[in-house]
């Protein structure tokens, strides 16, 4: 592999956090839900916090998945 292809894919990873990132600023912007969901595990303690979005993960992949096969279909 050569250094023209790492940086190809190095660059569309940046792209796609940078999306991502972008998406989830929207999402905090309208007030949606995500991460606050039914099914979603959050525990807190005295010095400990944990948080697993189980259903929102669930979510957010089904529609990451719609959306890639719809754009990728040939």
């Amino acid at each position: 592999m050569d250094l023209m292809n790492i940086a190809r894919m190095l660059a569309v990873f940046g792209i796609g956090l940078l999306l991502t990132a972008g998406l989830i600023y929207l999402a905090a912007q309208q007030n949606l839900p995500f991460g606050n969901l039914p099914g979603d595990i959050v525990i807190k303690r005295e010095n400990f916090s944990c948080m697993v979005p189980i259903v929102s993960s669930l979510i957010i992949s089904i529609i990451l998945t719609l959306l890639i096969n719809l754009f990728l279909k040939k």
